[in-house]
C-alpha cells in the first residue's frame, strides 16, 4: 500500500483544515504586503533575463511567510523561490512563491498573486493562492474541497483541446528550437491561446473553468504545486511529459491534457 492509498489518521482532516486556514492567511498577507510596497515605489533587479525580475517586495513577502511558518509549523521544511530551503524534521515541506508574475506585478498588469503549497513527503496536500486584484483567496487540494473565500468551487467540466483555450508561454529565443517545435504542435490544436504570465493565476483560471488547460516547460515546484493542488481538487489532472529535450507540465481538463501531452510528443492526432 502506497502512502497516498493508506487510510488517513483520525486527526488528519482536522490537521489539513488547520493547514488550509494558515495557508489562506499567509498568501493574503503576503500579497497585501507586496501590493502596499509597490504603491510606495520599488526598484527592480533582473535575474536571468529582461523578463525575469525580482523586487524587494518578493523578498519581504517571502520573509513574512517564512517567519510565520517557522513560528507556527517549526518542524516543517520550507522551500521558497527567493531564499531557498529551510530544513525540517516532519517530512512536510511548504513551497512559497511570494509574488508569482513579478514582471506583471512591476509593470502594473493585474495577473499576479502570492501562492503556497504543502507537500507531505511526495503527496501534495494543498495549495493556496491570493489574487490581489479580486481580493480573493483560493485554497484546496486533492483531498480538500477547493474554495474561493470559503465558497466551494464547481467541479471541472471536461473539454477537448479544439474547443478550449490554453494558458501557456514560450520565450521568443526558443521559438526556432526543438522546444518551440513541440510547443507549436500543442498550440496548433487549440481554439485559442493566452500568454498571461503567472502559473498560479493560470491555474485559478483552469480551476474555475475560464481556461481549459495550461502548459509550460521547466516549471519550478513553487510555480506548479499551489495551483496543481487546486486543479486536482476540482477534478482536473496534472501531467509531466518529455518533449523537445525538456520537461513539460500540463494541467487542466482531462481530455485536453491528454491531447496536449500527445501533441507535445508528436503523436498523430485522431481524425
Amino acid at each position: 500500500m502506497t502512502p497516498s492509498d493508506a487510510a488517513p489518521r483520525p486527526d488528519e482532516h482536522d490537521e489539513h483544515d488547520e493547514d488550509a486556514r494558515l495557508a489562506a492567511r499567509l498568501v493574503a498577507e503576503a500579497a497585501r504586503l507586496a501590493h502596499r510596497m509597490r504603491a510606495e515605489g520599488l526598484e527592480t533587479r533582473h535575474k536571468t533575463s529582461v523578463s525575469d525580475v525580482v523586487t524587494a517586495a518578493d523578498h519581504a513577502a517571502e520573509d513574512l511567510v517564512r517567519d510565520r511558518l517557522r513560528a507556527e509549523r517549526p518542524d516543517d521544511a520550507i522551500l521558497g523561490e527567493e531564499h531557498g530551503t529551510v530544513a525540517g524534521s516532519s517530512g512536510r515541506t511548504w513551497l512559497v512563491d511570494p509574488v508569482d508574475g513579478t514582471y506583471n506585478f512591476v509593470s502594473g498588469l493585474p495577473w499576479w498573486c502570492s501562492a503556497v503549497a504543502l507537500r507531505d513527503g511526495e503527496d501534495l496536500v494543498l495549495g493556496a493562492v491570493h489574487d490581489p486584484v479580486a481580493d480573493a483567496t483560493y485554497v484546496g487540494g486533492p483531498g480538500l474541497t477547493p474554495t474561493r473565500d470559503g465558497v466551494p468551487l464547481e467541479p471541472l467540466v471536461d473539454r477537448a483541446l479544439a474547443s478550449t483555450c490554453a494558458a501557456t508561454y514560450l520565450h521568443p529565443p526558443l521559438h526556432d528550437t526543438e522546444v518551440g517545435a513541440a510547443w507549436r504542435r500543442a498550440v496548433g490544436g487549440l481554439a485559442t491561446v493566452r500568454v498571461l504570465g503567472s502559473m498560479s493565476m493560470d491555474s485559478l483560471a483552469v480551476a474555475t473553468g475560464r481556461v481549459g488547460v495550461l502548459f509550460g516547460h521547466s516549471v519550478a515546484p513553487w510555480d506548479e504545486l499551489p495551483g496543481a493542488a487546486i486543479i486536482r481538487g476540482v477534478g482536473g489532472v496534472t501531467r509531466h511529459v518529455e518533449a523537445g529535450g525538456v520537461d513539460w507540465y500540463v494541467a487542466g481538463a482531462p481530455t485536453a491534457v491528454a491531447e496536449v501531452c500527445a501533441a507535445l510528443r508528436g503523436e498523430p492526432r485522431d481524425r
